[in-house]
């Protein structure tokens, strides 16, 4: 595992979009996987700064993102689909066909799962996976549990998830309950991982990811077990981490 420490989210941010940019510059025709939530959003608007310079070319791109609400879809601002055309996919030149997220509309969970887990094994292993932390160590949608859930399956997301997330809509009683997400074994099946982390009220959880025992209680601790995890933090995120192991020159 590699660990990069900055100095704030800005710096984060464009650390994480340098490692993006590589990847897609290397092989124009990367799969991505992508996240959501308000920690990418820096890195969306470096990446898209640099396609606007003309130095990155989304042409050939794929992606694959790691969740949506369910009930929720493209017309609803508060959906994942909305989020990223108005962070990424309309401000650069990727096509509209090479970008996937599950069906937040299909009210059939075992069919909404099922077709997006087919449609991950059809495209084949993603080549760059990127994953903000939530404060309980989720990624994805993977909440704390007695096991480590595999595959795309739906999720009943926990209080601490909600109450994360209703800063995103207008009303406290309007955050979906449920979530569609891809399973641990969805996210290692990634070549790489790229792991994403700002503020202090990440510390804890980035301490416990990567320090702490693997275990589903902690979901993102799984990512110890993986051959290429990059952990771009800021200091922030890090400062309950530095007497593990000090981090790689930026």
């Amino acid at each position: 595992m590699r660990i990069y420490v900055t100095k704030d989210y800005a710096e984060m941010s464009r650390k994480a979009a340098n490692i993006i940019s590589a990847q897609i510059i290397l092989k124009p025709d990367s799969i991505l996987g992508l996240a959501t939530g308000s920690t990418p959003v820096g890195i969306y608007d470096q990446l898209v700064e640099w396609y606007g310079k003309g130095d990155l070319d989304f042409s050939e791109t794929v992606t694959v993102n790691l969740d949506e609400y369910k009930g929720l879809g493209p017309d609803s601002p508060q959906s994942y689909v909305f989020y990223m055309h108005k962070y990424l996919f309309d401000r650069v030149n990727i096509k509209p066909g090479n970008t996937h997220l599950p069906d937040g509309l299909n009210d059939d969970p075992e069919g909404a799962c099922r077709e997006y887990n087919e449609l991950l094994q059809s495209l084949g292993e993603q080549d760059l996976q990127l994953l903000g932390i939530g404060r309980n160590g989720h990624i994805g949608f993977n909440e704390p549990d007695n096991i480590f859930d595999q595959d795309v399956h739906c999720v009943s997301l926990t209080n601490s998830t909600i109450e994360a997330n209703k800063r995103f809509f207008e009303a406290g009683e309007e955050v979906p309950k449920f979530a569609y997400t891809m399973g641990i074994r969805s996210i290692l099946r990634s070549k790489k991982i790229l792991v994403v982390a700002s503020g202090e009220d990440k510390a804890d959880a980035v301490r416990n990811a990567f320090f702490g025992p693997v275990t589903p209680l902690v979901p993102a601790s799984i990512l110890q077990l993986h051959d290429d995890v990059i952990l771009v933090a800021d200091k922030a995120a890090y400062s309950k981490c530095s007497e593990y192991r000090e981090p790689s020159p930026a």
